[in-house]
């Protein structure tokens, strides 16, 4: 699908919609802060809502956009860091909370990566790395685990899956991680005569 250069390609559907995920960001602080478990989750539901439309409608109207192409996966990695920032502090997620150490590998692997891509960029063999299967996985256990934490921290329940699920996420982000990092090495490594 061509990716339009409209002047005013800003004020598209999905951009809105990618827009308004950025702006329930300081809700769901407020709401953490607060402690209001219900609030937080249903703030959740409505990110991930404005995540799955601003796709759908990029693809149905044909607003993808350069600068929806950049936007999106930013905003998504905005909520999801302050997702797994907050959802580690015990004062604030309650009964759940995130491991540390998931927290740091999910933030750790999202670094290299921004570091990586701008190796990239710098040395001009690419303009980007661009989404890999592991890469999408991995996000889907990351966002599933951010609504789970979300979800049992207002039904005031502390299920054993948890534990599973903060494991897939590990194994998921750290094998994204290693696959994005050898797609790096192979873009920015001696090309092939």
């Amino acid at each position: 699908m061509e990716v339009q250069n409209q002047k005013f390609s800003l004020f598209t559907v999905p951009n809105i919609l990618t827009f308004s995920r950025i702006i329930l960001i300081p809700f769901f602080v407020m709401m953490m802060v607060q402690k209001k478990a219900l609030g937080a989750f249903l703030i959740i539901l409505a990110a991930g809502v404005t995540d799955v439309l601003d796709g759908f409608t990029a693809r149905i109207w044909h607003q993808k956009t350069r600068l929806g192409t950049l936007f999106d996966p930013a905003a998504d990695k905005l909520l999801i860091t302050t997702c797994f920032i907050l959802l580690t502090l015990p004062k604030l997620s309650v009964p759940n909370c995130f491991p540390l150490w998931l927290t740091v590998v999910v933030i750790g692997r999202d670094v290299v990566i921004a570091l990586g891509s701008l190796v990239v960029f710098l040395t001009k063999r690419a303009s980007e790395i661009g989404p890999t299967l592991l890469g999408k996985i991995s996000t889907i256990c990351q966002v599933v685990a951010v609504w789970a934490v979300v979800y049992f921290n207002y039904r005031q329940k502390s299920p054993l899956a948890l534990n599973w699920l903060y494991y897939l996420t590990l194994v998921a982000t750290c094998l994204s991680g290693i696959q994005y990092f050898l797609k790096g090495l192979r873009m920015v490594g001696p090309k092939k005569a």
